[in-house]
Protein backbone atom coordinates (compact mmCIF):
# COMPACT_ATOMS: atom_id res chain seq x y z
CA UNK A 1 0.00 0.00 0.00
CA UNK A 2 3.00 2.51 0.47
CA UNK A 3 3.71 2.58 -2.72
CA UNK A 4 0.26 3.78 -3.89
CA UNK A 5 1.23 6.70 -0.99
CA UNK A 6 1.97 10.01 -3.36
CA UNK A 7 5.51 11.75 -3.11
CA UNK A 8 3.79 14.88 -2.49
CA UNK A 9 3.43 13.49 0.90
CA UNK A 10 6.35 12.02 1.77
CA UNK A 11 8.98 14.88 1.07
CA UNK A 12 7.18 17.32 1.67
CA UNK A 13 7.57 17.25 5.38
CA UNK A 14 11.66 17.04 4.71
CA UNK A 15 11.65 19.92 2.10
CA UNK A 16 14.07 22.76 3.63
CA UNK A 17 13.56 26.68 2.78
CA UNK A 18 16.33 26.97 0.60
CA UNK A 19 15.01 23.89 -1.41
CA UNK A 20 11.77 25.64 -2.11
CA UNK A 21 12.65 28.66 -3.20
CA UNK A 22 14.74 26.87 -5.82
CA UNK A 23 10.94 24.80 -6.01
CA UNK A 24 9.41 28.01 -6.60
CA UNK A 25 12.04 29.89 -8.89
CA UNK A 26 11.61 26.50 -11.22
CA UNK A 27 8.11 26.78 -11.06
CA UNK A 28 7.63 29.57 -12.92
CA UNK A 29 10.33 29.13 -15.59
CA UNK A 30 8.67 26.02 -16.39
CA UNK A 31 5.14 27.72 -17.07
CA UNK A 32 6.82 30.22 -18.98
CA UNK A 33 7.81 27.29 -21.16
CA UNK A 34 4.80 25.15 -21.05
CA UNK A 35 2.67 28.64 -22.11
CA UNK A 36 3.29 29.00 -25.49
CA UNK A 37 3.30 24.91 -26.00
CA UNK A 38 -0.11 24.61 -24.70
CA UNK A 39 -1.71 27.04 -26.62
CA UNK A 40 -0.32 26.03 -29.89
CA UNK A 41 -1.11 21.92 -28.87
CA UNK A 42 -4.52 22.72 -27.72
CA UNK A 43 -5.15 24.53 -31.29
CA UNK A 44 -3.49 21.45 -33.25
CA UNK A 45 -5.68 18.85 -31.50
CA UNK A 46 -8.39 21.07 -32.94
CA UNK A 47 -9.96 22.78 -29.93
CA UNK A 48 -9.61 25.90 -28.30
CA UNK A 49 -6.40 27.61 -27.16
CA UNK A 50 -7.91 28.13 -23.46
CA UNK A 51 -8.42 24.37 -22.73
CA UNK A 52 -4.42 24.15 -23.64
CA UNK A 53 -3.67 26.30 -20.44
CA UNK A 54 -7.15 24.64 -18.57
CA UNK A 55 -5.03 21.20 -19.08
CA UNK A 56 -2.04 21.99 -17.71
CA UNK A 57 -3.11 24.02 -14.48
CA UNK A 58 -5.83 21.06 -13.93
CA UNK A 59 -4.50 17.70 -14.53
CA UNK A 60 -0.64 19.32 -13.94
CA UNK A 61 -1.51 20.34 -10.38
CA UNK A 62 -3.27 16.75 -10.08
CA UNK A 63 -0.16 15.35 -11.69
CA UNK A 64 1.92 17.22 -9.32
CA UNK A 65 0.02 16.46 -6.10
CA UNK A 66 -1.19 12.80 -6.69
CA UNK A 67 1.75 11.46 -8.37
CA UNK A 68 4.63 9.15 -7.51
CA UNK A 69 7.47 10.78 -8.90
CA UNK A 70 9.02 14.18 -7.49
CA UNK A 71 9.76 16.52 -10.35
CA UNK A 72 7.09 15.65 -13.09
CA UNK A 73 5.58 18.40 -14.58
CA UNK A 74 2.38 17.01 -16.56
CA UNK A 75 0.47 18.99 -19.55
CA UNK A 76 -1.07 18.19 -22.69
CA UNK A 77 1.86 16.88 -24.90
CA UNK A 78 2.28 16.49 -28.87
CA UNK A 79 1.65 12.39 -28.36
CA UNK A 80 -1.86 13.33 -28.43
CA UNK A 81 -2.62 15.42 -30.73
CA UNK A 82 -3.47 13.07 -33.68
CA UNK A 83 -5.70 11.04 -31.64
CA UNK A 84 -7.51 14.44 -29.99
CA UNK A 85 -7.88 16.03 -33.64
CA UNK A 86 -9.81 12.32 -34.63
CA UNK A 87 -11.88 12.24 -31.98
CA UNK A 88 -13.03 15.83 -31.96
CA UNK A 89 -13.65 15.28 -35.65
CA UNK A 90 -15.91 12.61 -34.80
CA UNK A 91 -17.66 13.30 -31.77
CA UNK A 92 -17.13 16.67 -31.15
CA UNK A 93 -15.60 18.35 -27.84
CA UNK A 94 -18.23 16.60 -25.59
CA UNK A 95 -16.81 13.64 -26.94
CA UNK A 96 -13.39 14.37 -25.82
CA UNK A 97 -14.22 15.15 -22.25
CA UNK A 98 -15.99 11.85 -22.05
CA UNK A 99 -13.25 10.16 -23.96
CA UNK A 100 -10.41 11.99 -21.04
CA UNK A 101 -12.54 11.36 -18.40
CA UNK A 102 -12.55 7.47 -19.17
CA UNK A 103 -8.52 7.27 -19.96
CA UNK A 104 -8.39 8.96 -16.39
CA UNK A 105 -10.89 6.42 -14.76
CA UNK A 106 -8.48 3.42 -16.53
CA UNK A 107 -5.19 5.12 -15.42
CA UNK A 108 -6.39 4.97 -11.50
CA UNK A 109 -7.60 1.56 -12.16
CA UNK A 110 -4.06 0.54 -13.77
CA UNK A 111 -2.40 1.95 -10.36
CA UNK A 112 -4.87 0.10 -8.17
CA UNK A 113 -4.20 -2.79 -9.92
CA UNK A 114 -0.60 -2.51 -9.87
CA UNK A 115 -0.32 -2.57 -13.77
CA UNK A 116 2.56 0.23 -13.60
CA UNK A 117 5.50 -2.37 -14.26
CA UNK A 118 3.06 -4.04 -16.83
CA UNK A 119 3.56 -0.56 -19.32
CA UNK A 120 7.70 -1.97 -19.60
CA UNK A 121 5.91 -4.97 -21.82
CA UNK A 122 4.43 -2.46 -24.70
CA UNK A 123 7.69 -3.15 -27.37
CA UNK A 124 10.74 -0.37 -28.23
CA UNK A 125 9.60 -1.40 -31.72
CA UNK A 126 6.11 0.03 -31.25
CA UNK A 127 6.39 2.95 -29.30
CA UNK A 128 9.43 4.24 -32.11
CA UNK A 129 7.26 3.31 -34.34
CA UNK A 130 4.32 5.39 -32.96
CA UNK A 131 6.54 8.58 -31.84
CA UNK A 132 8.48 8.95 -35.13
CA UNK A 133 4.52 8.31 -36.94
CA UNK A 134 3.49 11.21 -34.20
CA UNK A 135 6.04 13.22 -35.73
CA UNK A 136 5.31 13.06 -39.16
CA UNK A 137 1.75 13.73 -38.82
CA UNK A 138 1.86 16.53 -36.19
CA UNK A 139 4.69 18.36 -38.76
CA UNK A 140 2.27 17.80 -41.65
CA UNK A 141 -0.90 19.41 -39.55
CA UNK A 142 1.25 22.64 -39.39
CA UNK A 143 1.91 23.34 -43.29
CA UNK A 144 -1.65 24.94 -43.14
CA UNK A 145 -1.09 27.67 -40.69
CA UNK A 146 2.83 28.25 -41.18
CA UNK A 147 2.27 28.66 -44.89
CA UNK A 148 -0.80 30.79 -44.35
CA UNK A 149 -2.97 28.83 -46.94
CA UNK A 150 -5.98 29.52 -47.09
CA UNK A 151 -8.29 25.98 -46.88
CA UNK A 152 -11.36 25.60 -45.33
CA UNK A 153 -11.82 22.32 -43.76
CA UNK A 154 -8.24 20.38 -44.03
CA UNK A 155 -8.88 16.48 -44.00
CA UNK A 156 -7.63 14.82 -41.20
CA UNK A 157 -6.37 11.96 -43.09
CA UNK A 158 -2.60 11.84 -44.33
CA UNK A 159 -3.28 11.53 -48.03
CA UNK A 160 -6.01 13.58 -48.43
CA UNK A 161 -4.08 16.06 -46.54
CA UNK A 162 -0.69 16.26 -48.83
CA UNK A 163 -3.77 16.50 -51.85
CA UNK A 164 -5.11 18.91 -50.60
CA UNK A 165 -2.48 21.38 -49.47
CA UNK A 166 -0.67 20.37 -53.11
CA UNK A 167 -4.35 21.86 -54.99
CA UNK A 168 -3.93 25.26 -52.61
CA UNK A 169 0.04 25.72 -52.56
CA UNK A 170 -0.96 29.09 -54.77
CA UNK A 171 -2.99 30.37 -51.77
CA UNK A 172 0.23 30.75 -49.90
CA UNK A 173 0.51 33.98 -47.79
CA UNK A 174 3.99 35.29 -48.24
CA UNK A 175 3.94 37.36 -45.36
CA UNK A 176 2.65 34.60 -42.75
CA UNK A 177 5.52 32.12 -44.61
CA UNK A 178 8.13 34.86 -43.62
CA UNK A 179 6.73 35.45 -39.71
CA UNK A 180 6.74 31.70 -39.25
CA UNK A 181 10.63 31.02 -41.17
CA UNK A 182 11.91 34.31 -38.56
CA UNK A 183 10.52 32.22 -35.66
CA UNK A 184 12.25 29.02 -36.74
CA UNK A 185 15.50 30.74 -37.02
CA UNK A 186 14.64 32.46 -33.55
CA UNK A 187 14.10 29.19 -31.70
CA UNK A 188 17.55 27.61 -33.84
CA UNK A 189 19.47 30.52 -32.23
CA UNK A 190 18.33 31.55 -28.80
CA UNK A 191 19.50 28.63 -27.07
CA UNK A 192 23.20 29.64 -27.93
CA UNK A 193 21.83 32.83 -26.28
CA UNK A 194 20.73 31.52 -23.19
CA UNK A 195 18.89 28.49 -21.97
CA UNK A 196 17.16 29.76 -19.09
CA UNK A 197 14.14 31.37 -21.39
CA UNK A 198 12.55 29.17 -24.04
CA UNK A 199 13.45 30.10 -27.32
CA UNK A 200 9.46 29.80 -28.17
CA UNK A 201 8.28 32.29 -26.47
CA UNK A 202 11.45 34.97 -27.91
CA UNK A 203 9.84 33.62 -30.98
CA UNK A 204 6.22 34.39 -29.84
CA UNK A 205 7.28 37.46 -27.88
CA UNK A 206 9.17 39.48 -31.50
CA UNK A 207 6.65 37.82 -34.23
CA UNK A 208 3.81 39.17 -32.40
CA UNK A 209 4.96 42.69 -31.67
CA UNK A 210 6.31 42.80 -35.19
CA UNK A 211 3.04 41.45 -36.64
CA UNK A 212 0.86 44.06 -34.57
CA UNK A 213 3.32 46.97 -34.81
CA UNK A 214 2.86 46.96 -38.72
CA UNK A 215 -0.64 45.74 -38.71
CA UNK A 216 0.20 42.47 -40.71
CA UNK A 217 -3.28 40.84 -39.98
CA UNK A 218 -4.95 43.81 -41.64
CA UNK A 219 -2.74 44.43 -44.62
CA UNK A 220 -1.32 41.32 -45.78
CA UNK A 221 -3.75 38.78 -43.99
CA UNK A 222 -1.54 37.37 -41.58
CA UNK A 223 -4.15 35.07 -39.38
CA UNK A 224 -3.91 35.28 -35.34
CA UNK A 225 -5.58 32.87 -32.62
CA UNK A 226 -7.75 36.43 -32.28
CA UNK A 227 -8.93 36.41 -36.09
CA UNK A 228 -9.62 32.88 -35.86
CA UNK A 229 -11.00 31.95 -32.56
CA UNK A 230 -12.34 35.45 -31.22
CA UNK A 231 -12.12 36.81 -27.95
CA UNK A 232 -10.42 34.43 -25.76
CA UNK A 233 -11.84 33.61 -22.32
CA UNK A 234 -9.65 34.94 -19.65
CA UNK A 235 -11.92 32.84 -16.44
CA UNK A 236 -10.62 30.40 -14.89
CA UNK A 237 -12.75 27.20 -15.84
CA UNK A 238 -15.98 25.60 -14.13
CA UNK A 239 -16.81 22.29 -14.11
CA UNK A 240 -19.08 20.54 -16.67
CA UNK A 241 -20.50 16.71 -17.41
CA UNK A 242 -21.39 16.38 -21.18
CA UNK A 243 -24.38 14.23 -22.11
CA UNK A 244 -23.08 11.02 -22.67
CA UNK A 245 -24.71 7.54 -23.83
CA UNK A 246 -23.93 4.25 -23.59
CA UNK A 247 -23.37 4.22 -27.94
CA UNK A 248 -21.01 7.04 -27.22
CA UNK A 249 -18.98 5.43 -24.23
CA UNK A 250 -19.16 1.91 -26.37
CA UNK A 251 -17.42 3.92 -29.47
CA UNK A 252 -15.05 5.93 -27.20
CA UNK A 253 -13.61 2.65 -25.56
CA UNK A 254 -10.91 2.30 -27.77
CA UNK A 255 -9.65 6.40 -28.17
CA UNK A 256 -9.36 5.99 -24.34
CA UNK A 257 -7.66 2.65 -24.16
CA UNK A 258 -5.39 4.28 -26.20
CA UNK A 259 -5.30 7.88 -24.46
CA UNK A 260 -4.62 5.93 -21.24
CA UNK A 261 -2.03 3.53 -22.65
CA UNK A 262 0.05 6.46 -23.67
CA UNK A 263 -0.28 8.59 -20.96
CA UNK A 264 0.92 5.67 -18.95
CA UNK A 265 4.16 4.92 -21.36
CA UNK A 266 4.94 8.61 -21.61
CA UNK A 267 4.29 9.44 -17.96
CA UNK A 268 6.32 6.50 -16.39
CA UNK A 269 9.32 7.20 -19.56
CA UNK A 270 9.56 10.51 -18.10
CA UNK A 271 9.52 9.54 -14.78
CA UNK A 272 12.66 7.05 -15.55
CA UNK A 273 14.52 9.68 -17.22
CA UNK A 274 13.84 12.17 -14.83
CA UNK A 275 14.76 9.35 -11.80
CA UNK A 276 18.30 9.15 -13.59
CA UNK A 277 18.30 12.95 -13.33
CA UNK A 278 18.02 13.60 -9.70
CA UNK A 279 19.02 10.29 -8.14
CA UNK A 280 15.40 9.06 -7.29
CA UNK A 281 13.05 6.47 -7.57
CA UNK A 282 9.54 7.20 -9.12
CA UNK A 283 5.91 5.17 -7.60
CA UNK A 284 4.86 3.62 -11.27
CA UNK A 285 1.55 3.01 -9.63
CA UNK A 286 0.85 6.34 -7.66
CA UNK A 287 2.07 7.82 -10.91
CA UNK A 288 -0.62 6.24 -12.68
CA UNK A 289 -3.41 6.92 -10.16
CA UNK A 290 -1.87 10.64 -10.62
CA UNK A 291 -2.41 10.60 -13.64
CA UNK A 292 -5.45 9.05 -13.79
CA UNK A 293 -6.90 11.97 -11.48
CA UNK A 294 -5.35 14.73 -13.20
CA UNK A 295 -7.14 13.61 -16.91
CA UNK A 296 -10.35 12.77 -15.07
CA UNK A 297 -10.53 16.63 -13.47
CA UNK A 298 -9.07 17.85 -16.72
CA UNK A 299 -11.86 16.49 -18.84
CA UNK A 300 -14.19 18.35 -16.16
CA UNK A 301 -12.94 21.15 -16.50
CA UNK A 302 -13.06 21.65 -20.34
CA UNK A 303 -9.15 19.96 -21.05
CA UNK A 304 -7.78 17.77 -22.76
CA UNK A 305 -5.95 14.49 -22.07
CA UNK A 306 -2.77 15.20 -20.40
CA UNK A 307 0.27 13.04 -19.15
CA UNK A 308 4.11 13.13 -17.76
CA UNK A 309 6.18 16.22 -20.27
CA UNK A 310 9.56 15.28 -20.51
CA UNK A 311 11.24 18.45 -21.70
CA UNK A 312 9.17 20.51 -18.94
CA UNK A 313 10.37 18.31 -16.44
CA UNK A 314 13.83 18.10 -17.54
CA UNK A 315 13.54 21.99 -17.65
CA UNK A 316 12.62 21.40 -13.77
CA UNK A 317 15.03 19.81 -12.59
CA UNK A 318 17.61 22.07 -14.76
CA UNK A 319 16.16 24.79 -13.13
CA UNK A 320 16.64 23.15 -9.51
CA UNK A 321 13.30 21.79 -8.62
CA UNK A 322 13.05 19.12 -6.52
CA UNK A 323 10.07 18.76 -4.60
CA UNK A 324 6.37 18.52 -6.23
CA UNK A 325 6.04 22.30 -4.90
CA UNK A 326 7.56 23.05 -8.01
CA UNK A 327 4.87 21.72 -10.56
CA UNK A 328 2.22 23.51 -8.09
CA UNK A 329 3.87 26.42 -8.63
CA UNK A 330 3.94 25.94 -12.40
CA UNK A 331 -0.24 25.42 -12.44
CA UNK A 332 -0.28 28.44 -10.06
CA UNK A 333 1.80 30.79 -12.48
CA UNK A 334 -0.37 29.32 -15.27
CA UNK A 335 -3.90 30.59 -13.74
CA UNK A 336 -2.34 34.05 -13.44
CA UNK A 337 -1.48 34.01 -16.79
CA UNK A 338 -4.78 32.78 -17.75
CA UNK A 339 -6.62 35.33 -15.90
CA UNK A 340 -4.69 38.45 -16.79
CA UNK A 341 -2.76 37.92 -19.15
CA UNK A 342 -4.88 35.68 -21.68
CA UNK A 343 -6.53 38.37 -24.15
CA UNK A 344 -3.09 39.36 -25.53
CA UNK A 345 -2.79 35.62 -26.18
CA UNK A 346 -5.46 36.48 -29.31
CA UNK A 347 -2.29 39.03 -31.01
CA UNK A 348 -0.11 35.93 -31.67
CA UNK A 349 -0.06 34.37 -35.20
CA UNK A 350 -1.05 31.29 -36.15
CA UNK A 351 2.23 30.77 -38.44
CA UNK A 352 3.86 31.25 -34.97
CA UNK A 353 2.34 28.67 -33.62
CA UNK A 354 2.69 26.25 -36.23
CA UNK A 355 6.61 27.10 -36.40
CA UNK A 356 6.58 26.38 -32.47
CA UNK A 357 5.02 22.78 -33.18
CA UNK A 358 6.97 22.50 -36.60
CA UNK A 359 10.15 22.41 -34.03
CA UNK A 360 8.25 20.38 -31.10
CA UNK A 361 7.91 17.75 -34.21
CA UNK A 362 11.28 17.03 -35.47
CA UNK A 363 12.66 17.01 -31.60
CA UNK A 364 10.09 14.75 -30.04
CA UNK A 365 11.03 11.66 -33.51
CA UNK A 366 14.11 9.74 -32.60
CA UNK A 367 15.10 9.14 -36.45
CA UNK A 368 18.66 7.60 -35.39
CA UNK A 369 17.09 5.09 -33.33
CA UNK A 370 14.34 4.46 -36.07
CA UNK A 371 17.14 3.64 -38.94
CA UNK A 372 19.36 1.97 -36.47
CA UNK A 373 16.34 -0.68 -35.65
CA UNK A 374 15.69 -1.11 -39.61
CA UNK A 375 19.32 -1.99 -40.33
CA UNK A 376 20.34 -4.23 -37.37
CA UNK A 377 16.82 -5.60 -35.70
CA UNK A 378 15.88 -9.21 -36.63
CA UNK A 379 12.95 -8.97 -39.29
CA UNK A 380 9.84 -9.72 -37.27
CA UNK A 381 10.74 -6.46 -35.34
CA UNK A 382 11.38 -4.29 -38.24
CA UNK A 383 7.71 -5.48 -39.18
CA UNK A 384 6.19 -4.24 -36.57
CA UNK A 385 8.20 -0.65 -36.37
CA UNK A 386 7.33 -0.05 -39.98
CA UNK A 387 3.67 -1.46 -39.72
CA UNK A 388 3.31 0.75 -36.49
CA UNK A 389 4.84 3.91 -38.26
CA UNK A 390 3.01 3.66 -41.34
CA UNK A 391 -0.14 2.76 -39.48
CA UNK A 392 0.22 5.63 -37.45
CA UNK A 393 0.44 8.20 -40.32
CA UNK A 394 -1.81 6.44 -43.16
CA UNK A 395 -4.82 5.75 -40.42
CA UNK A 396 -4.75 6.82 -37.14
CA UNK A 397 -3.18 5.76 -33.53
CA UNK A 398 -5.62 3.28 -31.91
CA UNK A 399 -5.18 1.19 -35.11
CA UNK A 400 -1.23 1.28 -34.95
CA UNK A 401 -1.08 0.38 -31.62
CA UNK A 402 -4.02 -2.47 -31.76
CA UNK A 403 -2.47 -3.80 -34.88
CA UNK A 404 1.24 -3.03 -33.53
CA UNK A 405 0.80 -5.11 -29.94
CA UNK A 406 -1.10 -8.01 -31.93
CA UNK A 407 1.36 -8.32 -34.42
CA UNK A 408 4.23 -8.11 -31.56
CA UNK A 409 2.80 -10.99 -29.74
CA UNK A 410 2.45 -13.15 -32.22
CA UNK A 411 5.56 -13.04 -33.45
CA UNK A 412 6.72 -12.95 -29.93
CA UNK A 413 4.88 -16.03 -29.15
CA UNK A 414 6.33 -17.80 -32.93
CA UNK A 415 9.92 -16.82 -31.37
CA UNK A 416 9.05 -18.77 -27.99
CA UNK A 417 8.20 -21.91 -29.93
CA UNK A 418 10.99 -22.32 -31.83
CA UNK A 419 12.64 -22.30 -28.38
CA UNK A 420 11.05 -25.18 -27.09
CA UNK A 421 12.67 -28.68 -27.37
CA UNK A 422 11.81 -32.30 -27.06
CA UNK A 423 14.40 -34.56 -27.53
CA UNK A 424 15.13 -38.34 -26.29
CA UNK A 425 18.88 -39.72 -25.14
CA UNK A 426 20.16 -42.56 -22.90
CA UNK A 427 23.46 -41.66 -22.90
CA UNK A 428 25.07 -38.19 -21.65
CA UNK A 429 28.32 -36.68 -22.61
CA UNK A 430 29.46 -34.51 -19.77
CA UNK A 431 29.10 -34.87 -16.18
CA UNK A 432 25.72 -33.31 -14.20
CA UNK A 433 24.90 -31.95 -11.38
CA UNK A 434 23.80 -34.31 -9.39
CA UNK A 435 27.38 -36.88 -8.68
CA UNK A 436 26.80 -40.17 -10.35
CA UNK A 437 24.29 -39.30 -13.00
CA UNK A 438 25.94 -39.48 -16.01
CA UNK A 439 27.08 -43.45 -14.58
CA UNK A 440 22.99 -43.83 -13.87
CA UNK A 441 22.27 -43.34 -17.72
CA UNK A 442 24.99 -45.24 -19.03
CA UNK A 443 23.15 -48.35 -17.62
CA UNK A 444 19.58 -47.77 -18.34
CA UNK A 445 17.17 -50.54 -19.25
CA UNK A 446 16.01 -51.22 -22.14
CA UNK A 447 12.45 -50.62 -21.02
CA UNK A 448 13.14 -46.93 -20.15
CA UNK A 449 13.05 -43.79 -22.62
CA UNK A 450 14.10 -40.61 -21.22
CA UNK A 451 12.45 -37.14 -22.56
CA UNK A 452 13.86 -33.83 -21.93
CA UNK A 453 11.72 -30.60 -22.63
CA UNK A 454 12.92 -27.56 -23.06
CA UNK A 455 11.08 -23.93 -23.26
CA UNK A 456 7.95 -22.89 -21.72
CA UNK A 457 5.34 -24.96 -22.48
CA UNK A 458 1.81 -23.13 -23.75
CA UNK A 459 -0.36 -23.56 -26.27
CA UNK A 460 1.42 -22.34 -29.64
CA UNK A 461 3.71 -25.48 -28.75
CA UNK A 462 1.55 -27.88 -26.67
CA UNK A 463 1.44 -30.12 -29.61
CA UNK A 464 5.39 -30.82 -29.53
CA UNK A 465 4.68 -32.72 -26.68
CA UNK A 466 3.21 -35.83 -28.52
CA UNK A 467 6.83 -35.85 -29.28
CA UNK A 468 7.45 -38.54 -26.39
CA UNK A 469 6.48 -41.50 -28.27
CA UNK A 470 6.85 -45.06 -27.10
CA UNK A 471 8.72 -48.41 -28.10
CA UNK A 472 7.04 -51.55 -28.37
CA UNK A 473 9.04 -52.99 -25.40
CA UNK A 474 8.93 -49.26 -23.43
CA UNK A 475 7.91 -50.15 -19.66
CA UNK A 476 8.37 -46.49 -18.36
CA UNK A 477 9.00 -43.25 -19.98
CA UNK A 478 10.89 -40.40 -18.12
CA UNK A 479 10.12 -36.70 -18.71
CA UNK A 480 12.56 -34.10 -17.68
CA UNK A 481 11.16 -30.95 -16.57
CA UNK A 482 14.18 -29.12 -15.27
CA UNK A 483 14.55 -26.46 -18.49
CA UNK A 484 10.42 -25.86 -18.31
CA UNK A 485 10.18 -22.18 -17.03
CA UNK A 486 5.99 -22.08 -17.12
CA UNK A 487 2.82 -24.20 -18.85
CA UNK A 488 -0.05 -22.89 -19.51
CA UNK A 489 -3.65 -24.90 -19.61
CA UNK A 490 -3.48 -25.64 -23.33
CA UNK A 491 -0.14 -27.58 -22.26
CA UNK A 492 -2.19 -29.38 -19.19
CA UNK A 493 -4.71 -30.61 -21.46
CA UNK A 494 -1.59 -32.50 -23.78
CA UNK A 495 0.33 -33.90 -21.15
CA UNK A 496 -3.42 -35.31 -19.24
CA UNK A 497 -4.04 -36.82 -22.64
CA UNK A 498 -0.24 -38.24 -22.94
CA UNK A 499 -0.74 -39.81 -19.53
CA UNK A 500 -4.18 -41.34 -20.42
CA UNK A 501 -2.57 -42.88 -23.50
CA UNK A 502 0.00 -44.13 -21.64
CA UNK A 503 -1.98 -45.82 -18.78
CA UNK A 504 -3.65 -47.98 -21.51
CA UNK A 505 -0.86 -49.69 -22.56
CA UNK A 506 0.16 -49.55 -18.99
CA UNK A 507 3.16 -47.63 -19.23
CA UNK A 508 4.58 -45.20 -16.53
CA UNK A 509 5.00 -41.72 -16.76
CA UNK A 510 7.73 -40.55 -14.38
CA UNK A 511 8.34 -36.55 -14.18
CA UNK A 512 11.60 -35.56 -13.34
CA UNK A 513 12.77 -31.82 -12.00
CA UNK A 514 9.47 -30.04 -12.27
CA UNK A 515 10.24 -26.27 -11.46
CA UNK A 516 7.95 -24.18 -9.39
CA UNK A 517 5.59 -22.91 -11.25
CA UNK A 518 4.64 -25.84 -13.71
CA UNK A 519 4.07 -27.97 -10.09
CA UNK A 520 1.95 -25.13 -8.93
CA UNK A 521 -0.30 -25.56 -12.31
CA UNK A 522 -0.38 -29.10 -11.93
CA UNK A 523 -0.70 -29.41 -8.09
CA UNK A 524 -4.00 -27.15 -9.22
CA UNK A 525 -5.34 -29.08 -12.49
CA UNK A 526 -5.45 -32.20 -9.89
CA UNK A 527 -2.57 -33.92 -12.55
CA UNK A 528 -0.41 -34.71 -10.07
CA UNK A 529 -2.90 -36.88 -8.26
CA UNK A 530 -4.25 -38.54 -11.71
CA UNK A 531 -0.52 -39.46 -12.69
CA UNK A 532 0.41 -40.93 -9.47
CA UNK A 533 2.38 -38.79 -6.85
CA UNK A 534 4.98 -41.10 -6.74
CA UNK A 535 5.71 -40.21 -10.12
CA UNK A 536 7.32 -37.01 -9.34
CA UNK A 537 10.79 -37.30 -8.84
CA UNK A 538 13.29 -34.44 -7.64
CA UNK A 539 15.70 -35.13 -10.28
CA UNK A 540 17.34 -37.31 -13.06
CA UNK A 541 18.53 -39.74 -10.95
CA UNK A 542 15.89 -40.22 -8.42
CA UNK A 543 13.92 -40.90 -11.31
CA UNK A 544 15.96 -43.36 -12.89
CA UNK A 545 16.44 -45.68 -10.06
CA UNK A 546 12.54 -45.11 -9.03
CA UNK A 547 12.05 -46.42 -13.16
CA UNK A 548 14.61 -49.22 -12.45
CA UNK A 549 12.05 -50.31 -9.62
CA UNK A 550 9.14 -50.42 -11.70
CA UNK A 551 10.64 -52.67 -14.36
Amino acid sequence: MRELIPKFFEVLGDCKKEQLIKDVISGVIVAIIALPLSIALAIASGVGPEQGLYTAIIAGFFISVFGGSRVQIGGPTAAFVVIIYGIVSDYGTDGLIVATIMAGIMLVIMGIFKFGSLIKYIPYTITTGFTCGIAVTLFTGQIKDFLGLRIENVPSEFVPKIVEYVKNIHTINTAAFLIGILAVVIMLVWPKVTDKIPGSLIAIIITTVIVALFRLDDKFGVSTIGSVYGKLDSSFPVPHIPKTSFSMVRNLMSPALTIAILAGIESLLSAVVSDGMIGDRHKSNAELIGQGLGNIFSGLFGGIPATGAIARTAANVRNGGRTPVAGIVHCITLSIILVLLMPLAAMIPLTTLAAVLLIVAVNMADWSAFVRLCKTAPKSDIIVLVLTFLLTVLFDLVVAIEYGVVLASILFMKRMSETVDVKSWKYIEEPEVTEGEAEKLMELSKGIRIYEISGPLFFAVSDSIFDVRAKDYTKVIIIRMRSVPAIDASAMKILRELVGKAKKKDIEIVFSHVNQQPLSVMEKDGFIEYAGKDNFKNNIVEAIEYAEGLL
